[in-house]
């Protein structure tokens, strides 16, 4: 922009100017929030998620191309830069009642954004939003910024897989990501070089037999006890079969199995997630797990069908990345804004957008100081919105950060 303060200027403070756009910028974001999270809409169906976002975009003139169902991308900078970042958010909600009581609470029943996605896609459009005034200091350091909306992150298999059919990290050098974390206090961010979530696959095991009368179990299979097998025994089995440095953690959400109390059910099935620390581990789990399920059923005269469903592997944050994302936190959000964080059982299908690029994902502290913890997919979570202030200056801030020297904290 060309009234920026030059480079050898006094006055120059990149940082500073990113972080008083974005100040400038967030009732509007906060009112983008808002209408997201009262309108939240389920993985693959967000269609009035993306026309709200392709609509803001625009309204800053900047282009945007949408996915095949939902989704979109946006570029920001040198038409043919000799570096790209790009940046991503998720579209979608959860099917889950929210329980808030926020004035802006969702009107859409049984559907909420319990985990922050709609704080993510507005931290996306703000980084944007900002980046587009400083387009011509991109464009000065031939570099490029694409906006990456995916849908369905929630899903199994995800919405990333979308992206990348989509060619939404061809020719991408670094990718960043940030995630709701209601552990941590707003204005700082949870960074860590190496993996930062799990691997994490769904599990479905249905069970068949003949049924029949509770009184007489033993003339056919009692089907609901070996259910209770199933989700007691495989576990355990698992946790004797695998090492347990990888952390292997087999846990059932569904259980179900009849509807009378003196009937022994002919279906039944239970569904869970397997979420494990290691990546080894991980390419064996599904083999295992379906041996395990039928050698615990086997004595009780029922069949089993597994359907083992690949998930994602970890996020394995990239250490260049970090340094990028740590060096401009703390120049743009504050010295003391990065602080420390830990791998989690969490998956997030993030991981495969890093098998294309390498990059990283931050948390980002939503919890007001002083104020409740709150959990990740739960109908009451209430995230504390200048979260999306630091979230849209640091990722506005890393992508104006030189490629060449992470360590600049001028920007």
């Amino acid at each position: 922009m060309s009234s920026l303060p030059t480079r050898n200027s006094a006055a120059f403070d990149m940082p500073g100017l990113v972080a008083a756009t974005v100040q400038e910028l967030m009732p509007e974001l906060v009112r983008t929030r808002r209408a997201l999270h009262t309108d939240p809409e389920l993985g693959f169906n967000e269609v009035r998620t993306t026309a709200r976002v392709v609509e803001a975009l625009a309204a800053a003139g900047i282009d945007s191309r949408t996915f095949e169902g939902t989704g979109l991308t946006a570029e920001i900078g040198a038409a043919d830069p000799s570096y790209r970042v790009a940046l991503r958010a998720d579209l979608d909600a959860l099917p889950i009642a929210e329980r808030t009581g926020l004035d802006f609470s969702s009107t859409n029943d049984g559907i909420a954004h319990a985990c922050g996605h709609d704080v993510h896609t507005t931290v996306v459009l703000g980084a944007g939003l900002t980046l587009k005034r400083f387009e011509q200091e991109l464009i000065e350091r031939d570099m490029a910024v694409r906006l990456v909306f995916q849908p369905a992150e929630e899903v199994v298999p995800g919405g990333a897989h979308t992206a990348v059919k989509e060619h939404a990290l061809d020719d991408v050098d670094q990718v960043f990501a940030l995630h709701c974390d209601p552990s941590i206090d707003v204005g700082t961010v949870g960074l860590k070089v190496g993996p930062i979530t799990a691997a994490c696959d769904a599990i479905r095991v249905r069970l068949s037999g003949r049924g029949g009368h509770t009184s007489r179990p033993h003339l056919t299979g009692d089907l609901t006890y070996a259910l209770a097998k199933v989700v007691t025994d495989v576990p355990a089995a698992l946790s004797r079969r695998l090492d347990p440095r990888v952390g292997a953690a087999l846990v059932w959400g569904t259980v179900v199995a009849g509807n009378a109390a003196n009937v022994i059910p002919a279906m039944g099935e239970c569904v869970g997630t397997l979420r494990m620390l290691d990546i080894d581990a991980w390419e064996q789990a599904g083999d295992l797990v379906q041996t395990l399920v039928h050698e615990v059923v086997a004595p009780y005269g029922v069949t089993a069908e597994v359907e083992y469903t690949r998930g994602v592997p970890p996020v394995v944050n990239d250490a260049t990345a970090v340094e990028r994302l740590t060096s401009a936190c703390r120049a743009a959000v504050g010295p003391d804004a990065v602080v420390p964080t830990k791998q989690s059982l969490g998956g997030e299908d993030f991981s495969w957008m890093l098998a294309r690029a390498p990059g990283a994902m931050g948390r980002l502290g939503t919890r007001t100081p002083g104020g409740p913890t709150y959990e990740l997919h739960q109908g009451d979570l209430v995230v504390d919105e200048r979260a999306i202030s630091v979230g849209a200056t640091l990722l506005a801030a890393t992508c104006l950060l030189r490629p060449d020297s992470a360590a600049d904290a001028a920007v």
